[in-house]
């Protein structure tokens, strides 16, 4: 595949799945970067930053939603270069603001995000400066409802967030609650098909060349979920024992259940899909699963991130 065509100035840090990925504008009198990566790494974070930066400051953090692993760095960041300017989406601006870790999920999850503030809001419909471009601001609603993503139309380059993935699009959280949000991310793949990108940067994997393929596996994995919720919820229970399992790397299984028990989250995926099966045995039956696909070791009573 030919190197993606980003405007100049820009760098993405692909981090994996713990942190979500960070692109780094330096392209213009300000700097600039969008999502700052899990807690747990907001060492390296800030090494890959001050890399590149040298001795300029880091002007501008943007988050395209707050979720802990885009927004988990924001209080290093924000330390380390005092006069940063933080913009957030403002569907729970209040709750940064007050910092409720249970609405804004840290808490129920059993997810880290050091308290961070903020000095403005993103408004949708807008167009900002990232560097020495103009960037589209569009609301994303699906995977987060207060989700955005970024479009840059002169070279067709959009900062996906979890809306779209080379290979699909992160959980449907607000379905895992109640709300019917699958709707939602159809709208937003529709969003996507409208802009016509050329060039993806998502919030995890690589950076990859748009194709109609990547649109159309994403609405299969879509409609399959929208037939089995089931499998839906699943799925969400796998992704956040194996987002655990990324930040602890090795726990006894039993602490690990204890935990996953223990943490809201779970306890409401498995209220509202899977009562009828005891909730530890149902915990140890996704842990099973992600071993069987290799994601996940046991080593006699330790479980592994693999």
């Amino acid at each position: 595949m030919s190197a993606p065509d980003l405007p100049p100035g820009l760098q993405v840090f692909e981090r994996g799945w713990l942190s979500a990925n960070n692109i780094l504008f330096t392209d213009g009198d300000k700097t600039l970067v969008v999502d700052s990566g899990y807690c747990t790494h907001a060492t390296q974070t800030l090494s890959l930053v001050e890399t590149v930066l040298g001795e300029r400051p880091l002007d501008f953090l943007v988050n395209t939603h707050l979720h802990s692993d885009h927004c988990g760095g924001n209080a290093a960041l924000q330390f380390r270069y005092p006069k940063l300017k933080t913009l957030i989406p403002p569907g729970h601006a209040q709750q940064v603001a007050q910092w409720d870790p249970v609405v804004l999920t840290y808490a129920p999850t059993g997810q880290l995000c050091p308290q961070f503030k903020f000095d403005q809001t993103l408004q949708a419909g807008t167009e900002m400066r990232f560097g020495a471009s103009h960037w589209q601001v569009h609301a994303a609603a699906g995977h987060d409802p207060h989700s955005f993503i970024f479009f840059e139309p002169v070279k067709k380059v959009l900062i996906s967030a979890d809306a779209l993935w080379e290979n699909g699009f992160g959980v449907v959280f607000p379905e895992i609650e109640g709300a019917d949000a699958f709707a939602e991310v159809d709208a937003t793949l529709d969003l996507i098909e409208q802009l016509g990108p050329k060039t993806i940067i998502p919030g995890h994997g690589r950076v990859f060349a748009y194709a109609p393929g990547v649109l159309a596996h994403a609405r299969q994995r879509l409609d399959f979920f929208v037939k089995n919720p089931l499998a839906h919820a699943r799925h969400a229970g796998k992704v956040l024992l194996k987002f655990k399992l990324l930040e602890i790397q090795r726990q006894s299984f039993n602490q690990f259940a204890q935990w996953a028990i223990a943490t809201s989250y779970f306890v409401t995926i498995w209220e509202n899909f899977f009562e009828d099966t005891p909730i530890r045995q149902w915990i140890e039956q996704l842990c099973s699963e992600l071993i069987a696909v290799g994601v996940a070791n046991m080593e006699g009573e330790y479980i592994l991130n693999a």
